[in-house]
């Protein structure tokens, strides 16, 4: 099954991509699923869902041409069934502590519960076997970097505290319900929490795969394409592979209209920037339409227009962000690709059996292999957009 992500900055034309190739992926005849993360959905109306008597396109996939369908997830409906044992718990305590019923409801949301269960809708689509390609209209590229973060820091956490705190209150629960008069958490919240983190572990398992792939989406702008820069280099850096960028609304050449010439050549030197930015990545180009692409029709020519001859299926070659190679001495080097990074705006960390990598706003908690874990960091550099992480034996370091 293939999975892939469009992301971009908003209103760069990313859900009529992301419908575009999903329309053509269901043209022929491979049974394909539309998925969208982003809360501001636009899915359903790109495809004019709405309009063709759908009244509520995203509790569950519905059919909108042969072999295509399309989902916007209805995140209350999720959250009352993935949180419904840890909202409990949450408002037994604020009810406790004499909040007002309305004010506690309001409260046992937690921010961010929206993106979690928008992966869950993911993971379950992907392992039920009902589908051949699911497309994933994700949210602008911040809210993306942030979702596709998550289930490694909330793995992080839970792996390390959730022991120790289930530990502490089933030691503790009969003395501090008498001391505080709130009620400590059961077995059910800590077996839904258990439940939760496994299934995001899985997420990141399934999005990091030699399956899946994000695909970045601009349009030639300098501003846009200073982000989709950044977002590159933040998705190689947790461990995401980019297949291609599309170039959206391009100006084509025409007459000696001076107003239209002027955005051509603007455009035509951010092009040009483009394809050395992402040097080794398909770069390709849709032209700004005559009339905005509504319906399944429109949007798989779109598509058809926009690929041409290639497959935009295709699963790229070769090993994904992250890989290690052996040396002949038994030491080795953690490559990790880290596009328009240079050495100095890399923070590198040892602890443990983890690598803790820093760049700009973002950092990684990397869980090194057994094999990487035993050795020794001996050194770090970054050749060609690329950071390398030198392993040695622990004596040869010593030695030095």
């Amino acid at each position: 099954m293939r999975i892939v992500l469009f992301t971009g900055k908003g209103g760069v034309g990313k859900s009529t991509v992301a419908a575009g190739t999903a329309a053509l992926a269901a043209a022929r005849g491979l049974r394909t699923l539309v998925i969208s993360t982003d809360a501001a959905h636009s899915l359903a109306d790109a495809y004019g869902a709405v309009s063709a008597g759908s009244t509520n396109p995203g509790a569950e996939p519905i059919e909108v041409a042969p072999g295509l369908h399309l989902q916007q997830v209805d995140a209350q409906l999720r959250f009352e069934q993935s949180w419904a044992d840890i909202q409990r718990y949450l408002l037994s305590v604020l009810d406790a502590v004499g909040m007002d019923p309305v004010a506690a409801e309001e409260m046992t949301v937690i921010p961010g519960a929206e993106e979690v269960l928008a992966l869950l809708e993911l993971r379950q689509h992907a392992r039920s076997g009902s589908w051949d390609v699911i497309v994933v209209d994700c949210a602008p590229t911040a809210e993306t970097l942030r979702l596709l973060a998550l289930p490694e820091a909330l793995g992080w956490y839970l792996e390390r505290l959730l022991p120790i705190q289930r530990r502490l209150v089933k030691a503790l629960r009969p003395v501090l319900n008498r001391a505080a008069g709130v009620p400590m958490p059961g077995d059910a919240v800590f077996d839904t929490i258990t439940r939760l983190h496994g299934e995001l572990d899985d997420v990141h398992a399934l999005l990091s795969g030699p399956d899946s792939t994000v695909r970045l989406v601009l349009t030639p702008e300098q501003v846009v394409l200073a982000e989709a820069r950044r977002a590159y280099t933040s998705l190689c850096l947790f461990g995401y592979r980019v297949d291609g960028v599309v170039a959206n609304r391009v100006f084509p050449a025409g007459d000696d209209d001076p107003w239209r010439a002027g955005w051509v050549r603007a455009q035509a030197d951010v092009l040009r920037e483009v394809a050395q930015s992402f040097g080794g990545l398909p770069v390709w180009t849709s032209e700004y339409q005559a009339a905005e692409p509504v319906g399944v029709p429109a949007l798989s020519t779109l598509a058809a227009e926009l690929y041409g001859a290639a497959d935009p299926l295709a699963v790229p070659a070769g090993e994904g962000p992250f890989r290690v190679s052996r040396g002949d001495d038994g030491g080795a080097v953690a490559h990790l690709s880290l596009p328009h990074v240079s050495r100095s705006e890399v923070d590198l960390a040892r602890n443990g059996d983890e690598l803790v990598l820093t760049v700009g706003s973002y950092r990684r908690l990397l869980t090194l292999p057994p094999g990487l874990a035993r050795l020794r960091v001996a050194g770090a550099r970054v050749v060609e957009g690329e950071l390398r992480v030198r392993f040695t034996e622990p004596e040869r370091v010593e030695a030095r």
